[in-house]
């Protein structure tokens, strides 16, 4: 059934279900008007149905973001598989703004490994023990928990290959149930989506950090993935550089005092800030202008003409409703295509999409986004200074006949 539903991601199977159909969907056939008019009644439904799947479902594209998160954990995981001295494995994070792509690119990433890790080893858990049928598991998704302690977050993971927990199980159980559950299932990367939710002024958030830290120690690499991850005080708070587009982590007063090492957390860990779209370089023109052109060519309307959405100005009416941003990006087009469908105008253009509203669900805009005026002709233009007035001098100012009181 071309509608059913999925198994949640952070279970085994529904893992397995997303490595094995990911980028499956064979987009339906385009046709003209005039094909379309020779269609028979009974199969235009089916048709539709087919052309809304394929339009709901836009392929995840080789844009500068999604390869710059790809070519990290492809490098971090083929150096940690290969150690064999080390007794901790670096990690990763990866941050960024609300629709920006963060979970989407990390699990592509994962599922690329997990395909080259099973086909290297002919599927099987080259460390397995002899005579056990384990689950072979090179990459667990887990979403943090909403209220994190360490039993919530090792409950989570167990849950994954839904292994049975007793409910009286104390924290060092359940930690060691995770390290058997992890070396049994040849878990190689750990992947803990929406990192965001851990706030550092909270002694279990705090417990959590100290629970990753351990894990990365049992030939795990964990990727973490969520929004902001630099100002929920992971790495400590830190600034973003507008020069060097990096974030930068402020000197501890512990190091300017003691001459302390910075934290461990900054040591194991490598940031790396997902980016939206620019239109300032050329370079960067044409970058958003190909994620255009690959969206173009998957949508199938009756009407689609060639440079749809990359011709006249599209990509400057696009790259404003947005700001590059690639999750809005794509759900515009979504909204555009089924509106064009359901209104029988079969295009998409700015008077289709002027009807659609937007709304952008980030926190803030990016540290480094200059704010969108309601007036484009504004753009770009300082807000006029207002001229300050002097005080009157009052000094020879006649207050009056003085009273007996003297006031």
């Amino acid at each position: 059934m071309i509608l059913s539903s999925r198994p949640a991601l952070d279970t085994y199977a529904g893992w397995q279900h997303y490595r094995a159909h990911r980028d499956l969907l064979v987009p339906t056939p385009p046709i003209s008007p005039q094909q379309w008019s020779m269609v028979p009644e009974s199969r235009r439904y089916d048709y539709n149905i087919y052309r809304e799947l394929t339009n709901a479902n836009l392929p995840l594209q080789d844009t500068p973001m999604h390869d710059k998160v790809g070519n990290l954990i492809r490098r971090r995981l083929s150096g940690n598989t290969r150690k064999k001295n080390d007794p901790t494995r670096a990690g990763v994070m990866i941050s960024g703004w609300g629709n920006y792509g963060k979970t989407a690119s990390v699990c592509s990433a994962g599922a690329v490994f997990e395909d080259q890790w099973l086909e290297l080893h002919s599927c099987l858990n080259p460390e397995a023990l002899p005579g056990t049928r384990d689950l072979h598991a090179p990459v667990v998704y887990v979403s943090t928990p909403v209220t994190a302690t360490p039993k919530s977050l090792c409950m989570s993971i167990l849950g994954f290959f839904r292994a049975p927990i007793r409910k009286s199980a104390t924290l060092p159980e359940l930690v060691r149930h995770v390290a058997d559950s992890l070396h049994d299932h040849g878990v190689k990367a750990l992947i803990l989506d929406d990192i965001n939710r851990l706030r550092m002024h909270r002694a279990d958030d705090q417990d959590v950090l100290d629970l990753m830290r351990a894990l990365m120690s049992l030939d795990v690499t964990l990727i973490l993935t969520g929004v902001n991850i630099p100002g929920i005080g992971l790495l400590r708070e830190a600034k973003w550089n507008k020069k060097t587009q990096q974030w930068e982590m402020p000197q501890l007063e512990s190091t300017r005092i003691h001459g302390l090492e910075i934290t461990q957390t900054e040591h194991r860990f490598e940031l790396i800030e997902l980016d939206r779209f620019r239109y300032v370089t050329p370079k960067q023109i044409q970058d958003f202008i190909n994620h255009l052109t690959g969206i173009e060519q998957h949508l199938r309307l009756l009407n689609a003409k060639e440079g749809m959405l990359t011709g006249g100005g599209m990509p400057e009416y696009l790259m404003r409703r947005t700001a590059g941003v690639v999750g809005l990006v794509g759900r515009l087009l979504e909204d555009g295509a089924q509106e064009a469908m359901a209104s029988g105008k079969e295009l998409i253009d700015e008077t289709l999409l002027d009807e659609i509203v937007l709304r952008r669900e980030e926190p803030e805009q990016p540290p480094d986004a200059p704010a969108i005026p309601a007036d484009p002709s504004t753009a770009g233009k300082k807000p006029p200074k207002t001229k300050l007035r002097r005080p009157r001098n009052t000094t020879f100012d006649d207050h009056g006949p003085v009273n007996a009181t003297g006031s």
